[in-house]
């Protein structure tokens, strides 16, 4: 007898093959048949009519920073409620383990370094995890059985040279006996089945005191010395950032990505691939690591988002403006002594001239202010400003844009929310990114879901991309797109029998409207813990959602159920071969 039986649903199976009609019955997790429509494959416990809705795997997210989150959300949202049911976590370099036991205050420079590098609200980091675990496979284990979704997880280098370094770990180099124990300390987390190693060496990421993140002191030698031991475990992989991973790399940076990926032979990712055609060189120069990591041996696959993903910015606090080369010390003052520099014309202009730098790079896309639209305002000054552009309030003010976007945030003790409206939305921009997806080593990717959490809102780059294929630009047929955030990412990482629609594959399924997927706008709640906020999304057209054949969500309603796995290198995932 079937568990439950999806009767005449459109099946879109992952392969990138063309759509079919049929039954499909779940048994004990896994699709047990798939079968003519009406051509009774057996009696069911559940049955639903799915006449004129659309039966795909679920989705796969590559790049996630849920590490965190699922200790107080075990759904994920609203990545679940987007269709996505397989996340891979612990990227960038950071996780939550191994923690050193005898050092407690490693914990809470574990909690300020996420805070601070990615998004996260410390609030939430401390009230809403128990961190009882010292080991990786202790954390994997205080997850296993409690969450809706699948999980699998890197191990962090940040984390591997606190734990062996201490304070050293940021700014010194390990002694040969300490780098002996930082790969056993590795070989131990990827026995208890970490995917492999994150690393970052970008020049944003900085801890919780403002410090280069521990990783980012490591030398090409220890780096090498890691994605050896990658290579001799199952299943594993390789996440690697760098400071030309936001623009254009450095020949040093694409030497290191090819080294990596040969020394370990295993598959290294990287994010994010971003296509914009104002800047034409960008694409062809992002992907020479892939071509030439071909030739050595290794594979090296760019991530890169399929939508525009909105941010929300702030002079007030933390957000990538901080990043723009020169502005971090400014940003970083005290209120009004901020302020004070900021309505100074000659600060101002030096500020202005950094950001259209080249030393900038991708972040000369922010530096637009005329085209920032004004979000919530919080003062009797700015009332009514809300939705504007600041362009036209400028133009009103006699100002310059930069100047009016001060004057206004000044009102607000610099608390007014700033929508900054893409650069890159034009024709010739979007045809750049069709052709850049047809690429072997390009994989759509790099949410940051979990991450970032009151700035941007990643997420749901699932249904508004399928959205997008079925109602809007249409830049690639249904069945492509659906391979693209399934099939494709699902073989990439190696996971076993997920990906597609196959019989004797895990059940982890999303039906969904053709006519409705989508998403809405994103808005900001408090509902972390410590009531802290975050911007979320609602999903629009998701029917239902399963993992493991189990329904987690139906019309956008988490069920309760937590029949997600904590997938395991080997166990969960095969050798994905770099030839």
């Amino acid at each position: 007898m079937l568990d439950h039986l999806i009767r005449g649903a459109t099946v879109v199976d992952g392969t990138g093959g063309p759509s079919y009609r049929a039954d499909i019955g779940i048994r004990d997790g896994r699709i047990a048949v798939i079968a003519e429509p009406g051509t009774a494959p057996g009696p069911a416990a559940t049955t639903e009519d799915a006449t004129g809705l659309v039966l795909a795997p679920g989705f796969v997210d590559p790049h996630t920073h849920y590490d965190a989150q699922l200790f107080w959300d075990p759904y994920a949202t609203p990545s679940m409620n987007h269709g996505v049911t397989t996340v891979a976590g612990g990227n960038c370099g950071f996780t939550l383990a191994p923690l050193h036991p005898d050092r407690p205050e490693d914990a809470d420079y574990t909690r300020r370094m996420m805070s601070r590098v990615e998004g996260m609200a410390l609030k939430a980091l401390e009230e809403g995890v128990d961190w009882t675990w010292s080991s990786f496979r202790e954390y994997l284990d205080a997850l296993d059985g409690r969450i809706a979704v699948n999980a699998g997880f890197m191990v962090g280098h940040c984390a591997l040279r606190r734990h062996v370094m201490g304070a050293d770990a940021v700014g010194g180099q390990p002694t040969p006996a300490q780098l002996d124990a930082m790969l056993a300390l590795f070989h131990d987390a990827m026995d208890a089945g970490a995917w492999g190693l994150s690393t970052t060496q970008s020049s944003t990421h900085a801890d919780g005191d403002g410090q280069p993140v521990a990783s980012r002191h490591a030398r090409p030698e220890e780096l090498l010395a890691l994605s050896r031991a990658v290579g001799e475990h199952e299943g594993t992989q390789i996440e690697a950032i760098v400071a030309g991973c936001l623009d254009q790399f450095s020949d040093e940076e694409i030497d290191l990505f090819v080294d990596m990926t040969a020394a370990a032979g295993r598959p290294l990712n990287w994010n994010v691939l971003t296509i914009d055609a104002a800047v034409p060189e960008r694409v062809p120069r992002q992907l020479v690591p892939s071509e030439r990591a071909r030739r050595a041996g290794g594979r090296i696959v760019a991530l890169t988002m399929p939508i525009l993903t909105p941010m929300n910015m702030s002079l007030g606090t933390f957000c990538a403006l901080n990043l723009i080369p020169g502005w971090g010390d400014i940003l970083s003052l005290p209120v009004p002594e901020r302020i004070e520099r900021l309505r100074d014309a000659d600060t101002r202009t030096e500020m202005l001239r950094r950001a259209n730098s080249k030393e900038a790079g991708v972040f000369r896309r922010l530096a637009n202010f005329g085209r920032y639209v004004i979000g919530d305002t919080y003062s009797e000054a700015n009332e009514g400003l809300g939705g504007r552009v600041v362009n036209d309030i400028a133009a009103e003010r006699g100002q310059d844009p930069f100047h009016c976007l001060v004057e206004i945030c000044a009102a607000d003790e610099l608390r007014t929310v700033l929508w900054p409206m893409p650069t890159d939305n034009d024709p010739d921009s979007w045809a750049l990114r069709q052709r850049t997806w047809e690429h072997e080593d390009v994989l759509l990717g790099g949410s940051d879901a979990g991450a970032h959490l009151d700035r941007m809102c990643g997420a749901p780059y699932t249904t508004r991309f399928i959205g997008d294929c079925l109602r809007g630009r249409k830049l690639v047929p249904l069945e492509a797109a659906v391979k693209m955030l399934t099939d494709d990412p699902a073989r990439l990482f190696g996971l076993r029998d997920r990906g597609r629609i196959e019989e004797g594959f895990h059940a982890d399924l999303v039906l969904f409207d053709p006519e409705r997927i989508d998403a809405g706008p994103a808005t900001l709640v408090h509902d972390l813990p410590g009531d802290s906020p975050r911007l979320d999304s609602k999903a629009l057209g998701i029917v239902s959602v399963r993992v493991n054949g189990v329904e987690t969500l139906r019309d956008d309603k988490v069920t309760g159920a937590v029949p997600g796995t904590v997938l395991r290198s080997g166990r969960d995932t095969r050798t994905v071969s770099t030839q």
